[in-house]
């Protein structure tokens, strides 16, 4: 998602080092405080070693790296730093490691370095010293070999045989040789001019094994140094090669006239030779000329040399006979000479290294740095077309090795400021995003601020008061103590800047554009606020900076001590030129950062005990939502150092979150039905840790998602190119996360048929069909989907008959003929196909749990046309969430581990033990539950055990005590034979609890395999009618509990007519309070037995409220028969619940409004009885209002912009009643007849259908009226204080409705009226 594009690690200033790879060439050289590595093909960097790691203690000396050395056969890179010397060695899985040290005398900086398979030479100010690897308790160390006083070497390279060191020094121009094994002097090769570089030349086509020394002079001219025949260990000068002997002499007098004539270098041999060789295999025209100069370079063996010209061209020569004993007839020539300009720049050095293609070289230049492929067959002809520009570094700029303090960018993240330690420079973001254009500089400075894409900047002095704006001419504006300075959007030509001072105002100034750039104080003013804030910081402009309108965006983000987040706009018509555009209460103090969005999402960071607090907070606050979005702890070891956010196009914010050495990115998820993922999560992790050992000084987006790391004096700059096919662009990754959702998502499906619009439904399968069986049939077409109206969305859910003579087209209301072919109406072919088509090739941008929902839904939807007269709506909402969970759970039971992206974060799809709450109160509130058993039972494959009750909630939703006792008896016989052994054991609680003793007698009498059958046969032989067998149970439960048998001892409470003590057991031991409820109801027999309601009491309502689950808590209140809470508490705070009840409630965890499905719930329940009627009276209409906003929001949260959620969440608030409940029956009216009852209380229904015919009465009609404090009920209500309450208008008037339905519930009561709907089953 988010690749590292290009990287900023300096320049550099001498010669290159390489280390050749088998697969790819690296070169090597120094910058400031590291060893950078890069890849000799592109310029990518693979690896800055930085001389911290190796010895910490002088990072903050400013020191330089002076030498580097590179031992290609061990693979060891050494450097040095004044006195010390470090070394790294890279591992075999490509890693470089800390190899070894080394620290020298203080007054005895190294100058050179040279190693080679295992020596180290070490030329220092005060001579030349060998040291040879050794291994020191499996440690490599170094032992010094000898010592010499010597000149101070400035160059000092091993002989490739290892039985000289030849160096050169700045003191004088001879090159000396040493003896390898004992420092002594061989020779002095005297020259005539100062020698710069120095080579070895070693052949195997030489076979006296005898080297030849290449020495560069200042002049350029390179000599060609043999072995004396009759003293090997002696040089003579055999040839040398000048501009004037390489060229005819007018070329070379030209060419003389330039300040720097050229450069020279030794091609390698057999890298030039292994080369040759691949191309002639590889040739097809033998004949060719270009073919016939490279086959005699090989076959004559003959030494080439470059020589880079002052006019950007290049010359080739060659020397021939080098290796011939004696060397005589050695004779050079030029082999071929480029046009001119073929370099854009003279270099000061030149390297050909291999290429991973065999074929093809690599040319590398320094400075300036460049790379480039060269084709041999084109380049030794002399052309230019042989020669190609791969990449090209940056050029040296002053201070370019100066630490790196912060980042300051531009409001739209076009341009980026640089500051340093010594002055910094400014960016332009270029190519998309991909690559940044170095701009103006600064020396001094305590505040910078970049304007308009980078192109003009401004600077503030705090000794001076000055700002200064660096244009043509220079403008500057003397401003009092500034403590803070960045850029805002404006309307002008120029962006504008703002400043905070040290009493907290805020200074607007503007740049006026004519006739020259010029800065103008616009204002300076205080927030209006009571107490001056801990801070204000700038509202991220990233986003809104692209709206050319620019209206009504915050542009300041203020934090009061005690954590209360206020925003702000600029506004000239107001007396302090700000206006405060909402609050919010954080409750956070002591925060150590902040930082907000373009989204107005903000960030704190809290210092706790045990680490540091990070939440995200929406600026949306209400009585439904506090505004934390998102809570983490991090540890102390992971300390957050940086926050910045950025957006993407469709607005979707991206916080990254920094650390020392990683940065975190969080994104919005998008809320689902079925999973509780937290409301942010983290989507992907960039560490720099695989580059560099350097902490992150700073980290900042710049514009189209490029993300910009500073480390040390360095810049790495990450971009969206998905360099691996398994990845996609970061943004295309929000946008699938929480971006907008097509009409075929599952997440849209869902909700569709969760509020009761199934004909929208069909129609999105059937278009689907359609697009489905388009590339299905021609594989080469690509997947598109044509959205349906919003239109669709908001339209009335009508049902109509299924006469099997008439469809709908998906398109036209219109009925059409059953002569159309299947694929455009909805029927079981169509569905089985289009699964099958889905099965073989998924949707794209579908992850494969999605991928299995969408399955789940379409396969549901045509059951619910088919079984449409037998299936309610809520029990239509159970029976898909039934299959979901079962489908999820074999998803991640089959493939526990999805596959994974380098970097990414996957959100969590875990197992999930049973269904949520919420399920099982749909199917509580169903009046089909008898197939919803068959249906959950047929989901267990037909044996459904405890764990399957349990995970489905059936004790909890089955009203019938007839079917719970049935449903018991089928669990107790499935328990029985889930075992191959038949143990009676796992079935006695089940069938004590039914009072079937004997049952389990005979049981006991089958399995004689079992130890304990000879004891429970003579025991389950007493009469436990008796007391005294009863005390003999209660003994042995007792005792069972002692060896912690927990099932089994609440067996024996119920055989000893315990119901209390088994239920005890189930909830403290078994922490299955489903498992207690079952037996209490099952026992019992009854809705008000005391164990039952004990439960209740004492157990499911304070779990409701610790877990501020709405949907236990209303079930709950339901069950006790108060059911004015079970409508109270889906809307009402939890608080003032609890305030309500006699019960203790001492946890209340965190409101929970993220579930649209609460409103159909509310919606459904508030008119549904006398109790629930009185329970919405005491919700005021402000307080409902807020609650249909606050689910608008969350359907919102599921899908952004577009369709999608949305449109539910536009339906909802359009089609929304806030009728008063009444009991009028309506005239009867004309409509189509449905078998969806319940649904008539779905959003966009005709009004006069949004009144429930009756009303069912389950209260004492003469009770008082009902008050938010009191409830008719004592033992659960606590009684009522003698206070006077400032009621709200619309809760009076609620009352004044209450108190005429109750007096029509009375007259309705003397004079029924028959009416089917006045059965409600509860």
């Amino acid at each position: 998602m988010l690749d590292l594009l290009k990287t900023f690690a300096g320049s550099p200033v001498g010669a290159l080092h390489q280390l050749v790879l088998p697969h790819v060439t690296l070169i090597l050289y120094p910058s400031a405080d590291t060893v950078v590595i890069l890849d000799a093909s592109t310029l990518d960097l693979v690896r800055v070693l930085t001389f911290g790691e190796i010895y910490p203690g002088i990072q903050h000396l400013n020191q330089t790296i002076s030498c580097v050395a590179v031992d290609s056969a061990m693979k060891v890179i050494v450097a040095s730093m004044d006195t010390h010397i470090a070394a790294w060695l890279l591992s075999g899985n490509n890693t470089w490691r800390i190899h070894s040290s080394i620290s020298l005398q203080d007054s005895d900086p190294v100058t050179t370095l040279d190693c080679r398979s295992g020596l180290l030479s070490v030329g220092s100010q005060n001579g030349l010293s060998v040291y040879t690897l050794i291994l020191e308790n499996d440690l490599p160390t170094w032992s010094k070999k000898w010592e010499a006083r010597v000149a101070t070497p400035s160059l000092a390279k091993f002989a490739p045989t290892l039985a000289f060191i030849a160096t050169i020094s700045h003191h004088d121009d001879l090159v000396r040789l040493y003896s390898t094994t004992s420092g002594r002097l061989v020779q002095d090769i005297p020259h005539p001019r100062p020698v710069t570089d120095l080579m070895w030349r070693f052949s195997q086509a030489s076979r006296s094994g005898d080297p030849a020394l290449y020495t560069i002079t200042s002049d350029s001219t390179l000599r060609i140094f043999l072995p004396v025949i009759d003293a090997p260990h002696r040089l003579q000068l055999h040839a040398s090669l000048d501009l004037f002997s390489s060229l005819p002499f007018l070329i070379a007098a030209k060419l003389g006239s330039h300040s720097r004539k050229s450069t020279v270098m030794w091609l390698d041999k057999e890298v030039v030779r292994r080369t040759i060789r691949a191309v002639l295999a590889s040739a097809t025209e033998d004949a060719s000329l270009q073919v016939k100069r490279l086959r005699e370079i090989d076959e004559e063996g003959w030494d080439l040399f470059i020589r880079a010209l002052g006019d950007g061209s290049m010359l080739v020569s060659a020397v021939v006979n080098i290796d011939r004993r004696p060397p005589t007839l050695i004779r050079h020539f030029a082999l071929s000479h480029t046009s001119s300009n073929v370099l854009s720049q003279l270099p000061s050095h030149l390297y050909l290294f291999p290429h991973p293609n065999a074929t093809s070289l690599i040319m590398v230049t320094s400075a300036p740095l460049t790379t480039s492929e060269v084709s041999p067959l084109a380049f030794f002809d002399g052309q230019s077309t042989g020669l190609y520009l791969n990449a090209k570094g940056l050029d040296r700029f002053p201070h370019e090795e100066s630490k790196i303090r912060r980042l300051v960018r531009t409001p739209a993240g076009r341009g980026v400021a640089v500051v340093r330690v010594d002055g910094g420079e400014v960016w332009r973001v270029i190519e998309g995003g991909s690559q940044l254009a170095r701009g103006r500089r600064w020396s001094n400075a305590d505040h910078v601020v970049v304007l308009d894409g980078g192109k003009l900047l401004a600077t503030y002095s705090s000794e001076t008061s000055v700002l200064t704006l660096h244009s043509e001419p220079i403008s500057t504006l003397t401003i009092l103590s500034i403590t803070d300075l960045f850029s805002a959007p404006s309307k002008t030509a120029h962006e504008c800047i703002v400043g905070l001072t040290s009493d907290s105002s805020i200074v607007y100034i503007y740049i006026e554009s004519k006739p020259n750039p010029t800065l103008r104080l616009h204002s300076k003013n205080n927030l209006p606020l009571a107490q001056p804030p801990k801070v204000i910081i700038p509202v991220d402009p990233m986003s809104w900076s692209r709206d050319s309108s620019l209206e009504e965006h915050d542009t300041l983000l203020s934090i009061s001590d005690d954590g209360e987040l206020s925003f702000w706009i600029a506004d000239d018509g107001t007396p302090s030129g700000w206006r405060c555009t909402g609050k919010v209460k954080t409750g956070r103090k002591q925060f150590a950062l902040a930082s907000c969005s373009s989204a107005k999402k903000s960030v704190l960071v809290v210092q706790l005990p045990d680490g540091q607090e990070l939440t995200i907070w929406d600026s949306k606050e209400s009585e439904f939502a506090s505004g934390l979005e998102h809570r983490r702890i991090f540890s102390t070891s992971e300390h957050i150092n940086d926050l910045d956010w950025t957006s993407t196009p469709d607005n979707q914010s991206i916080l990254a979150v920094g650390f020392t050495h990683h940065v975190e990115l969080l994104c919005q998820q998008r809320k689902t039905y079925f999973n509780d993922d937290p409301a942010w999560a983290i989507c992907w992790k960039v560490d720099i840790r695989n580059y560099i050992s350097y902490p992150i000084r700073d980290s900042i987006w710049l514009a189209n998602g490029s993300f910009l790391i500073a480390g040390g004096h360095q810049l790495f700059l990450f971009g969206q190119t998905a360099l691996q096919k398994d990845q996609e662009p970061l943004f295309q990754y929000v946008a699938r996360h929480n971006g907008p959702l097509e009409d075929y998502h599952p997440q849209m499906l869902l909700q569709c048929l969760l509020w009761g619009k199934v004909e929208l439904v069909k129609q999105i399968i059937i278009a689907l069909s359609l697009a489905v069986r388009a590339i299905y049939e021609d594989p080469t077409q690509d997947f598109h989907w044509n959205g349906i109206p919003v239109e669709q969305y908001l339209r009335g859910q009508y049902m109509t008959s299924n006469k099997p003579s008439k469809r709908y087209n998906f398109l036209f209301s219109t009925p059409q003929e059953n002569s159309l072919p299947d694929e455009t109406v909805f029927s079981r072919h169509m569905v089985e196909t289009l699964i099958e088509q889905l099965e073989t090739r998924p949707l794209p941008h579908l992850t494969p749990n999605e991928h299995a929902c969408l399955l789940v839904l379409i396969q549901t939807t045509l059951e619910i046309e088919e079984q449409r007269r037998a299936l309610d709506a809520n029990g239509l909402r159970y029976v898909i969430s039934m299959r979901s969970f079962y489908i999820l759970n074999r998803r991640v039971t089959s493939d526990p581990s999805s596959p994974r992206s380098n970097g990414e974060i996957p959100r969590s799809t875990g197992w999930r033990e049973r269904l949520r709450y919420r399920d099982m109160v749909w199917a509580f509130h169903s009046e089909s539950q008898g197939l919803l058993l068959s249906t959950s039972t047929a989901a267990c494959s037909g044996r459904m055990l405890w764990s399957d009750a349990r995970a489905l909630g059936v004790f909890i939703w089955l009203n019938s005590v007839e079917s719970l006792r049935a449903h018991m008896e089928v669990i107790a016989r499935n328990e029985y034979m889930a075992g191959d052994n038949r143990d009676p054991t796992a079935c006695s609680l089940f069938y004590f609890a039914l009072g079937k003793v004997k049952l389990v007698h005979g049981l006991w009498k089958q399995a004689a395999w079992h130890k304990e059958q000879a004891i429970m046969l003579k025991f389950l032989a007493n009469d436990f009618t008796q007391p005294k067998q009863k005390t003999a149970a209660l003994k042995n439960a007792y005792a069972l509990l002692g060896k912690q048998r927990f099932e089994y001892a609440a067996a024996f409470f119920l055989l000893g007519g315990s119901l209390k003590d088994a239920v005890h057991v189930c909830l403290r031991h078994l922490s299955d309070f489903q498992l207690a409820i079952a037996l209490a109801r099952v026992v019992e027999g009854s809705p008000d037995g005391p164990v039952l309601r004990d439960i209740l009491h004492n157990t499911v309502i304070p779990t409701a409220f610790r877990e501020g689950n709405r949907w236990l808590g209303s079930w709950a209140f339901w069950m006790l028969n108060r059911r004015d809470f079970a409508v109270r508490i889906l809307v009402t705070p939890l608080r003032d619940i609890a305030d309500a009840l006699d019960i203790q409630v001492i946890e209340i965890g965190e409101p929970h409004y993220d579930d649209p499905s609460l409103a159909l719930l509310f919606s459904q329940l508030r008119s549904k009885t006398l109790q629930t009627a009185r329970g919405t009276s005491e919700i005021s209409g402000r307080s409902e209002f807020n609650f249909v906003l606050q689910i608008a929001r969350v359907f919102c949260k599921m899908g952004n912009f577009s369709t999608g959620c949305h449109a539910l969440a536009l339906d909802l608030v359009r089609s929304w009643s806030f009728e008063r409940p009444s009991i009028s029956v309506p005239a009867p009216t004309e409509h189509p007849p449905t078998p969806y009852a319940t649904l008539r209380r779905s959003l966009a229904l005709d009004p006069k259908l949004r009144r429930r015919s009756s009303i069912m009465i389950d209260m004492d009609i003469a009770s008082p009226a009902p008050t938010r404090k009191v409830s008719p009920e004592r033992s659960l209500v606590r009684a009522p204080t003698q206070e006077t309450i400032k009621e709200e208008g619309d809760l009076l008037a609620r009352k004044a409705g209450l108190g005429s339905l109750l007096k029509s519930a009375k007259q309705d009561v003397r004079v029924p009226e028959f009416n089917m709907d006045s059965f409600s089953f509860v």
